[in-house]
């Protein structure tokens, strides 16, 4: 019997997942694997415990494996696909396919199609792929030149808005909820707070915008909304270059959606849609968000190695 394992490997963590040919026999969340952003020792460690507790939950022993893909950013970077090459050789038995992050996300929704996904969690980005199989992107910058719509961004302009609405003299519940989630005692202390360097992790005031949104709050609501418009303009981008490889002048891709703030946050993911029927009113979107993790999967199923 066959057996596969897919790789998703993130800045912060690593999910694997192991099946034959037919359904999934287990899965697994590690330490991340990349050794950009930890040292060996730690890499190392991370990869052993998941790859032990991912055999010792299938029943499968690593070297029965005929063929893993492993999804990560960064592979043009000898440290990183150098290490994992050696590394899993020494431990997965049967080949390997190295592929970046994207493209194992577009896998998990178009496999191997064309279309358009449209990632927001810490970070963001859009990618898509052309009937010709030519992959574009938009945005995925970093936090400091991108990152639209991501759990950064929305936390980040949060507090500046709170300030503006502060000195034109307009109520918000985003200030308290924000001096409550970060136990500051006043303004004063969340200005040196949100000044100091390194700065402080904005991404945790996400849920905070969300909430107050929900109940109404205009600042929090026009934070998501813009986002919304943001993140949606990259995907129009996006969406032009591929039709530039269509087939027929009528012809748009489909939107997929991954990553923790399109998933938890209907009114950017909702938004996004929003604003793009304005200009493709036909637009085909997903429902929900897809699993990067099993276009590894798919891939290693399906492909050879390269």
């Amino acid at each position: 019997m066959a057996f596969y394992l897919g790789v998703d490997a993130g800045g912060t963590k690593t999910q694997y997942v192991l099946a034959d040919e037919q359904k999934e026999l287990a899965r697994v969340q590690g330490g991340t694997i990349k050794r950009m952003r930890a040292d060996e020792a730690v890499t190392t460690r991370n990869l052993d415990g998941a790859l032990a507790e991912l055999a010792s939950l299938a029943g499968v022993s690593m070297q029965s494996v005929t063929r893993t893909c492993i999804g990560a950013a960064g592979i043009t970077v000898p440290l990183v696909t150098d290490w994992m090459r050696e590394a899993f050789g020494k431990r997965v038995g049967g080949s390997l396919i190295l592929v970046g992050d994207v493209e194992i996300a577009l896998d998990a929704a178009f496999f191997g199609g064309a279309g358009v996904l449209v990632l927001a969690g810490t970070g963001s980005n859009v990618a898509g792929r052309s009937p010709l199989g030519k992959l574009t992107t938009a945005g995925g910058w970093g936090p400091v030149l991108a990152d639209q719509g991501s759990g950064h961004r929305i936390g980040y302009q949060a507090l500046r808005d709170a300030f503006l609405a502060r000195d034109e003299g307009r109520d918000t519940a985003l200030m308290p909820a924000i001096l409550k989630l970060w136990d500051l005692p006043d303004v004063e202390g969340l200005v040196a707070y949100a000044n100091r360097i390194p700065a402080p992790d904005f991404s945790r005031l996400a849920p905070v915008v969300v909430a107050c949104a929900e109940q109404g709050d205009a600042v929090a609501e026009g934070v998501l909304r813009r986002e919304a418009e943001e993140l949606a303009h990259l995907v129009h981008l996006v969406i032009d270059r591929l039709r530039r490889d269509a087939p027929g002048p009528e012809w748009l891709p489909r939107i997929a959606f991954t990553g923790s703030i399109l998933e938890r946050v209907l009114a950017v993911r909702e938004g996004i849609v929003e604003v793009l029927k304005q200009d493709f009113p036909s637009l085909e979107t997903f429902p929900g968000v897809v699993d990067p993790v099993l276009g590894a999967l798919w891939r290693a199923r399906t492909h050879a190695s390269r």
